[in-house]
C-alpha cells in the first residue's frame, strides 16, 4: 500500500507543479474533473432508476398478493374455517409488513434520484460556466500571442501541447514515439560509455 500512496503523492505533486507552471490548464483540469463527476452522477441515476423500477414491480406484486390473501381469508371466514382464516390473516400481515418495507425503500430511492438529478444539474451548470471561462481565457491567450507575434513562442507551449494529447497505446503496452526516441538515445549513451571504459 505504501508504494501506491507514494506514487499517488508523486503524481499529485507533479500535476500541481505542472498546473502552477501552466495556469491556463488548471481550468481544463477542473473541467475534466467535473466531466468525470457528471458521468458518475448520470451512471448513478441510471442505477437508481433501475432499482426504483424493481421496487415498483415488487410493491405491485406484493399488493396483488395481499389482495389475494385477503380474499382467501374472507372466503375461509365465510366457510367458518378458523384454521385457514388465521393462516391467511398471518400471511396477509406478513405481506403487509413486507409491502411497507418495500414502500419505504422505494421512497428512499425516489429521494436519492431527486438529489442525484439536482447534483447532476449543478455539476452541468458548473461545467458550462467553466467552459465559458476556458473560452475567454483561450481568447485572451490568442490575443496575447498575436500581440507578441514578433517574439518567439513561449517556452511553456511544449507542456501545454502534451497536456492536450492522448497517450499512444496498443493492445498491451504503450507505443510512444518520444519514449522510443529516448530509449534509443539512452542506449546509445550507454554504448558510448562502455566503449570509453573499454578503451582505457
Amino acid at each position: 500500500m505504501g508504494l501506491f500512496e507514494d506514487l499517488s503523492r508523486f503524481l499529485e505533486t507533479r500535476l500541481d507543479e505542472f498546473l502552477r507552471a501552466n495556469p491556463h490548464l488548471e481550468l481544463m483540469a477542473l473541467e475534466e474533473q467535473l466531466r468525470g463527476q457528471e458521468e458518475d452522477a448520470i451512471n448513478l441515476l441510471g442505477d437508481l432508476k433501475r432499482r426504483e423500477k424493481q421496487l415498483e414491480d415488487s410493491v405491485l406484486s406484493t399488493a396483488q398478493d395481499i389482495q389475494r390473501w385477503h380474499e382467501r381469508m374472507q372466503k375461509a371466514a365465510a366457510a367458518q374455517r378458523q384454521d385457514l382464516m388465521r393462516a391467511a390473516q398471518e400471511r396477509e400481515a406478513a405481506l403487509l409488513r413486507q409491502g411497507n418495507h418495500l414502500w419505504g425503500q422505494m421512497k428512499g430511492i425516489k429521494e436519492q434520484i431527486e438529489q442525484t438529478r439536482e447534483l447532476q444539474r449543478r455539476i452541468h451548470e458548473k461545467r458550462r460556466e467553466l467552459k465559458t471561462k476556458i473560452a475567454r481565457a483561450e481568447a485572451q491567450r490568442t490575443a496575447a500571442r498575436a500581440a507578441k507575434a514578433t517574439s518567439p513562442e513561449p517556452a511553456t507551449s511544449w507542456g501545454t501541447t502534451g497536456w492536450n494529447q492522448s497517450p499512444y497505446t496498443t493492445f498491451d503496452r504503450p507505443v510512444d514515439p518520444l519514449e522510443e526516441t529516448f530509449q534509443r538515445w539512452e542506449t546509445e549513451e550507454e554504448l558510448e560509455d562502455l566503449k570509453r571504459q573499454m578503451g582505457r
